[in-house]
């Protein structure tokens, strides 16, 4: 018999013992480095107040483990609760036995129950979670640049390196930032304290009439194995309120041109382009006809509503573009039946109200994954109906559902768990 409960702190070796063979690439099996790693899971269990481990017993045994989150989300424009799942791992001697789907089934149980209805995942493979509904969401891009194609302007006088003592600062400019950014996630302490855990990591500051306003995390890579002094600037982390503090910060890296070769940045900025004078990387690959190869992208962060009635009416303060239409929204949920079926969304001047009635201007049929995508704004309305993903009762309201649905940038998900 199967059953799956929180796990306690004596739990922390089982668990261990399925994360170092399901993650081979975290080179865990020796003693020491498995000793690190139980020591950080068993302070997660004590410190860490926004998340906790699952284990999937066959009677006594644990043959399956999972990690849940807490968050704090900033869905379009409001804050929402929202419900996250990582460190997911199966004992080997139990693969292809539907483990991984039973406690992905738990996970959105768990968090429906408890009236959250928006989950996220980072998919070990996207098609295994679109088949459980949930649906992708803004694509990483990663960009390695010449530290000369940055502009130069800029004033990098009011930078300076941070320390640990500057974490509280950094975690409120962080969520300030979150706040008002589609798809961004709060953060605590106990989070942004690993930002000075390696002694690789540098930070920069950057400070208006004292307050920090902008923060760089990054550390250097060797670019060459027979050269010492070849190497690339890896940027973890860039976040800044204003202009000046933005640009004071690209300054700032603009003046490592001496010492180092590339800039790597990840980014889910579309357009960062703009910025560099030579956004080309390395690669000297070319595309039809044209078009010279600026970044590799991927895909990642995974978005699925748990109740298309609950997650209206947590979004019942957002403005969805103005408009004024009565919309039927069909989902098929055969992962969660009992989201299945259809949702009335009254939209006056663009707030949004769940209606009990069924009188409707027009309705839209679509997979819940492609759905929450559309929801959180990763994919445009018409883009959908052009893959034929999204069917439309009346073509007369295609221009009124785009601006229902299209009045947020895409989201931003910085947070990795």
């Amino acid at each position: 018999m199967r059953t799956i409960r929180e796990l306690g702190p004596t739990e922390v070796d089982a668990f261990v013992g399925l994360a170092v063979n399901a993650y081979p690439g975290m080179n865990s099996f020796s003693e020491q480095a498995r000793g690190d790693l139980k020591k950080r899971i068993a302070t997660s269990m004590e410190e860490d107040a926004i998340c906790r481990f699952y284990g999937l017993f066959e009677d006594e045994q644990m043959i399956g483990g999972m990690k849940f989150f807490d968050f704090d989300l900033t869905l379009l424009t409001v804050p929402v609760q929202a419900g996250g799942i990582g460190f997911v791992c199966v004992d080997l001697l139990h693969k292809k036995e539907k483990v991984a789907k039973e406690m992905l089934t738990y996970y959105l149980q768990h968090y429906l129950e408890r009236g959250v209805n928006m989950a996220m995942l980072y998919p070990f493979r996207v098609d295994f979670y679109k088949q459980m509904g949930f649906g992708p969401g803004t694509k990483m891009h990663q960009y390695r640049f010449l530290p000369t194609s940055l502009p130069k302007t800029g004033d990098k006088s009011r930078c300076s390196f941070l320390k640990a003592d500057d974490l509280p600062e950094m975690v409120e400019l962080y969520n300030r930032q979150a706040a008002k950014t589609n798809g961004m996630i709060q953060r605590t302490t106990y989070e942004q304290r690993g930002t000075f855990a390696s002694p690789e990591t540098i930070a920069v500051g950057y400070r208006e009439d004292g307050k920090l306003t902008g923060y760089l995390t990054f550390l250097f890579k060797r670019g060459h194995e027979e050269n010492f002094i070849f190497n690339h600037l890896v940027v973890k982390e860039l976040f800044a309120e204003t202009p000046e503090a933005y640009t004071g910060l690209i300054a700032f890296l603009r003046s490592q041109a001496d010492q180092v070769q590339r800039i790597i940045y990840n980014t889910q900025d579309d357009t960062f382009h703009q910025l560099l004078s030579d956004p080309r990387n390395e690669s000297g690959r070319m595309l039809p006809s044209v078009y010279h190869e600026s970044h590799v992208s991927g895909v990642g962060i995974m978005y699925r509503v748990l109740d298309v009635k609950g997650i209206f009416r947590d979004l019942a303060g957002h403005d969805f573009g103005g408009q004024t239409c009565t919309v039927k929204i069909t989902v098929q949920d055969s992962f969660l039946p009992e989201n299945h079926g259809s949702t009335i969304v009254a939209f006056n001047n663009g707030a949004a109200t769940v209606s009990e009635q069924d009188a409707h201007d027009v309705e839209i049929e679509l997979d819940i994954s492609d759905f929450s995508s559309l929801l959180v704004g990763a994919v445009p309305f018409r883009q959908l109906m052009r893959y034929g993903l999204v069917r439309v009762s009346d073509s007369a309201y295609v221009e009124t559902l785009g601006k229902l649905f299209g009045a947020c940038e895409k989201p931003l998900c910085t947070t990795p768990f």
